[in-house]
């Protein structure tokens, strides 16, 4: 076969990029790839790594992948990172990958990455489907089912969610969506705006861009109800508190899509490219979190390498008005307090929490916490001595950091550390609800199965951990993300089965929000990652 050099590129995989994202290089000191092996590495760095170090491999989250970087490490220390991980938040591949691919990608990140193409407000629109017309949606639930009790869970390598009946621990349904689904959104509470029915319909964003709209009335053959592609790799996706529209933020292309919510019909497209914090222009500034304001008809939305927040006013589409915050970066993931009223961000790469102000649209505090804090949704609870506060887990480190966050009852420790308790590895995901007693926390970035394959359980009133629960001990297998039931007296937790993630070998624990023993098993799951619970998410409940 002949061998011809090619160059990266961070997007392509899976979505369909034009072969132009080929290049031949011509360095002598590059590694050499056969056509299949560059296609086979580009579907795994899409898949695998540009999530954390960018479509032209800058950086952010992850280390920057460039060549001018990559090269000094060499062949062999590149395959030992892949292999191991690090304890800086990198995850081991070695239970996933085999030894041929990370050798793969180990010559694969040395390449240069070309630029991949944009996305058109007419692309998008030719990819745009509707399976049940709005007119033909039903007026009443059709299963007969606890609907505000269901749980939406992200099954991530094949590219579906599941719909579980919390009432009955039952499968309702396997949804066909986009590809790694990372976030479902649905109306959520807003102090200005009704919606009927809140929760009904929910907005799934897929990593490969792909949109999809989701009716929990329907009978699960038809909860599908509408598709549309906005971008070739996406993350997040929020709805108008007035359910009016949707909106989906793009890594690739940079830039954010309006749509009609009942439709899913595309209806603008804003650049995300700017100057960042620093004064310099970015190309590729990705949109991370976005989310509804419960206290205005707006939407915050993180310009992640930007360091920005844009607040933007959804009151007039053609005259849009956007207010543009600057933070810090990389601007990640986030929640509300428990008024509605305060943003808390993470910014990854300055190793703080940024607070906005979404009624002065204005930064209201920026705090320093440690190694790349990484809430997800995030948590907020009573603290007996600091009141309320809000906390986050790091990719970076082992910690969960807790500060202030009520600044009109308790302005003495609003926006300050309040306490820190060390964990046994760093985490992605933090939950708690108002009933519960405990505050969960997981450490699926640690590289060894042990902490990676636990959850630690911190009691609210003591601030220490009370348990260690170790879900699985299967080679290749991970514990991740917490999630309440609607009533806060169960804790669901994902086994991820990396390792065979296209298998129905996944499985969702649920444990006794107060005696903190096993209470029951979901089994027959592609990759479990993310939960949702219709009725605390609606409400903001954490």
């Amino acid at each position: 076969m002949k061998k011809t050099n090619f160059s990266l590129s961070a997007l392509g995989m899976a979505v369909g990029l034009a072969a132009s994202g080929v290049a031949v290089n011509v360095s002598a000191a590059a590694p050499t790839l056969s056509e299949a092996q560059f296609e086979q590495a580009k579907t795994i760095y899409f898949q695998r790594c540009a999530g954390c170090h960018g479509t032209l491999r800058k950086g952010a989250t992850g280390k920057n992948l460039e060549p001018k970087n990559t090269k000094k490490l060499g062949q062999e220390r590149l395959e030992k990172i892949i292999t191991y991980g690090t304890e800086g938040g990198m995850n081991n591949f070695d239970d996933i990958l085999s030894k041929d691919e990370i050798k793969l990608m180990a010559s694969y990140i040395q390449l240069e990455p070309p630029v991949p193409p944009e996305m058109s407000l007419a692309l998008m629109k030719e990819r745009h489907k509707v399976y049940v017309e709005p007119k033909d949606y039903p007026t009443k639930p059709l299963h007969g089912r606890n609907w505000e009790n269901f749980f939406l869970v992200i099954e991530r390598d094949v590219g579906k969610i599941a719909v579980i009946d919390g009432d009955k621990k039952e499968v309702v349904a396997h949804i066909p969506t986009g590809y790694a689904v990372h976030v479902l959104k649905a109306v959520e509470h807003h102090e200005g705006m009704h919606v009927d029915n809140p929760g009904r319909f929910w907005y799934v964003m897929g990593r490969d861009g792909m949109m999809t709209k989701v009716d929990l009335w329907q009978t699960p053959e038809k909860m599908k109800v509408a598709q549309t592609q906005v971008a070739y790799d996406a993350r997040d996706v929020a709805v108008s508190g007035d359910g009016k529209y949707v909106i989906g933020g793009g890594y690739w292309p940079p830039h954010f899509v309006i749509l009609d919510a009942k439709t899913m019909e595309p209806l603008k497209v804003v650049s995300a490219r700017g100057v960042n914090v620093d004064g310099e222009y970015v190309n590729e500034s990705r949109v991370a979190a976005v989310y509804d304001t419960p206290m205005a008809p707006s939407w915050l939305v993180s310009m992640k390498e930007l360091g920005q927040m844009w607040q933007v006013d959804y009151t007039d589409l053609d005259n849009l008005k956007i207010t543009k915050i600057d933070t810090a970066k990389y601007l990640h993931d986030g929640f509300y307090d428990p008024s509605g009223r305060y943003f808390q961000i993470a910014a990854n790469a300055s190793n703080k929490m940024v607070v906005v102000d979404t009624k002065t649209q204005k930064l209201e505090a920026m705090i320093d916490v440690d190694k790349k804090p990484h809430p997800g949704p995030g948590a907020n609870w009573v603290d007996p001595k600091c009141g309320p506060v809000g906390g986050t887990t790091h990719l970076g480190v082992g910690k969960v950091t807790v500060w202030g966050n009520d600044p009109a009852g308790h302005p003495d420790q609003a926006w300050k550390v309040c306490y820190e308790v060390e964990t046994d590895g760093a985490g992605v995901f933090i939950r708690t609800h108002p009933k519960s007693d405990y505050v969960w926390a997981d450490q699926t970035k640690h590289p060894e199965p042990e902490v990676q394959q636990s959850i630690q359980v911190i009691s609210k009133k003591t601030h220490e951990i009370v348990k260690t629960i170790r879900l699985t001990e299967k080679k290749g297998y991970a514990a991740v993300h917490i999630e309440f039931n609607n009533d806060g007296s169960e804790v669901w937790t994902s086994v991820w089965n990396r390792a065979d993630s296209k298998k129905a070998n996944g499985e969702i624990i649920i444990f006794d929000a107060k005696t903190l023993e096993e209470k029951a098993r979901i089994k027959g799951l592609f990759a479990p990652t993310g939960k949702f619970n219709v009725h605390n998410r609606v409400n903001h409940v954490t």
